[in-house]
């Protein structure tokens, strides 16, 4: 049985549908305890076959998060850092792709000595070494582990079975499962319906699962005798179901957990000391109350290629909500598709924006709109943040409109550009697979002194995470800073350059990185915050100039 100083497993599972908010629910629950005193950390097991999210569309899954050392990982782990405030790494995201990738490798080795491979013991043993790397370091007292997809999902078998293994192994004292489902309200009937709920529970108690908790995502408060009826047939005390109402923001749900008592009866279900000091959520409920309570508004628009899924750029949206809240702002974005801008519409696309973002993204579809919103943004002083590719997009815009070379181009959409201002990194010339060979994880950047970028993040030396290819074509260098363009931001290593800034401008900066990673409900990103801060300078400019036309 279970070492006494091993980490106690919570696994959470969803039933009925996909999309109920597993990730939140764990996020919240793992906040809460942390704010208990607890060391937390919360891990994603995925069932799809990709090694991991990195080649995949994001009108497939969303956004790909990336990790301080490098790992291209599902959404997810932004949320648990956001909620946590501390960073994850690639042990705290698993798929069935790494699994079946390693077992295949040691197969192939002769590490089974002869054995027939097979997805019990093999498989499950190696998704069971996977989970209990993180407990292996000492680290933590609590490992959360959400399982992707929803039971009865062939693809999620292993790990429910590995789940069932492990609860064995542990100690029944040492771990606890937390069933998320949908409790549907029927307007016909005016009932809210429990069967969905029941069956999902069956289905895990065949697979030899018995849920310690129910949580029961609803539009809609759950009475009593819902409740009453839920824990009868699910085998749980009354208080184990939990309701999980639709809230205005997803950054209330802890707190409506916590009315529950979910965070006391978890640990209480774990054996922990039932005397431990209520959670602090001073910082939380600040953040909540200004968040509630804006004094300002402000329109941000997010000029993109996927904004029809918006959870494609999911990081972008909350360091917005992170940043306003702390600015006492209300951020509202508007939402534009990059193909959609003509030279002709902009002025239209744009009118009484306070602030742009340029997203980052792949391919050449749809990069005219994007350079005509760059050009657009720096003529009319209106405030600029470019991620990633938004960055290389500000470079190719002011090659051809400022130093007139009308061809200028990233070697992404055109490799017989004359004027290559974006160039491939020369590590990546000869890499031939997609997955996993970008540059990647959390790199070093030297801050120019007196610069922009000095006064948002008041340091000279940072360290920021990335995800690209293709770079700032340093030969080009020169030529930019003579005509207003400055490289203000660089890798002390390889002299690649990591921010850009437009002289003469009140706030038009790009950055190779990708600062939204970064962003939390406890520590806003400085780059967020400044945006946010130029925006309102520029809206106010404007209130000004608007008042001084009626006056004359």
């Amino acid at each position: 049985m279970s070492d006494p100083l091993t980490p106690k497993y919570i696994f959470v599972t969803g039933g009925v549908t996909s999309s109920l908010g597993k990730g939140i629910v764990a996020a919240s629950l793992g906040m809460l305890l942390k704010a208990r005193g607890y060391r937390v950390t919360i891990q994603k097991l995925d069932p799809y076959i990709n090694i991991d999210p990195g080649t995949l569309n994001p009108y497939e899954h969303g956004e790909c998060y990336v990790t301080e050392d490098g790992a291209e990982t599902d959404l997810d782990l932004g949320h648990y850092e956001r909620f946590l405030n501390t960073p994850t790494s690639r042990n705290n995201n698993v798929t069935t792709g790494k699994i079946y990738q390693t077992v295949i490798e040691k197969e192939r080795k002769g590490d089974f000595l002869g054995k027939t491979v097979q997805v019990i013991p093999h498989i499950t043993n190696e998704i069971k070494r996977r989970i209990k790397i993180l407990g292996k370091s000492g680290d933590f007292d609590i490992i959360i582990t959400e399982i992707g997809g929803t039971v009865g999902d062939i693809e999620s078998l292993p790990y429910i079975e590995t789940v069932r293994q492990l609860r064995w192994e542990l100690g029944y004292q040492n771990s606890i499962v937390v069933h998320l489902t949908l409790v549907p309200y029927l307007a016909a009937s005016g009932e809210l319906k429990t069967k969905p709920s029941q069956h999902s529970v069956r289905q895990l108690m065949e697979n030899g699962l018995q849920t310690n908790f129910l949580v029961c995502r609803t539009e809609h408060d759950i009475p009593k005798d819902v409740r009453s009826k839920l824990a009868l047939f699910c085998n749980l005390n009354i208080d184990h179901v939990i309701e999980s109402k639709d809230l205005s923001t997803i950054y209330e749900v802890p707190l409506y957990l916590k009315k529950q008592n979910f965070d006391t009866l978890v640990l209480k279900e774990l054996g922990f000391n039932e005397d431990n000091k209520e959670p602090d959520l001073t910082q939380w409920n600040d953040f909540l109350t200004k968040y509630k309570n804006p004094k300002n508004k402000l329109e941000i628009a997010l000029v993109g290629k996927y904004v029809s899924l918006q959870d494609s750029y999911k990081s972008i949206v909350e360091a917005l909500i992170h940043a306003g809240a702390s600015n006492e702002t209300k951020v509202n974005i508007r939402w534009i598709y990059s193909g959609d801008i003509l030279p002709e519409n902009i002025s239209d696309k744009l009118k009484g924006i306070d602030g742009i973002i340029i997203a980052p993204g792949f391919g050449d579809r749809a990069i005219a709109g994007k350079i005509t919103a760059c050009q657009y943004a720096r003529v009319h002083k209106i405030p600029l943040l470019g991620i990633c590719l938004g960055m290389q997009i500000a470079v190719i815009e002011f090659a051809r409109n400022v130093l007139g070379y009308e061809d200028a181009d990233s070697v992404e959409f055109n490799v017989q550009s004359e004027n290559p201002v974006i160039c491939l990194m020369e590590e990546q010339k000869n890499i031939t697979n997609k997955g996993g060979t970008m540059r990647l994880g959390a790199w070093d950047c030297k801050i120019k002194e007196n610069s922009l970028a000095e006064k948002i993040y008041g340091n000279l030396s940072i360290k920021e995470r990335h995800r690209h290819r293709y770079e700032f074509n340093s030969e080009y260098k020169e030529q930019f800073e003579k005509n207003g363009l400055e490289a203000i931001g660089s890798n002390p290593e390889t002299g690649l350059v990591e921010i850009i800034q437009v002289k003469d401008h009140p706030f038009y900066i790009g950055v190779q990185y990708h600062p939204e990673y970064k962003s939390t409900v406890a520590t806003p990103h400085p780059l967020f915050l400044a945006l946010i801060k130029a925006a309102q300078d520029y809206q106010n400019y404007n209130k000004i100039k608007n008042a001084t036309k009626k006056q004359f």
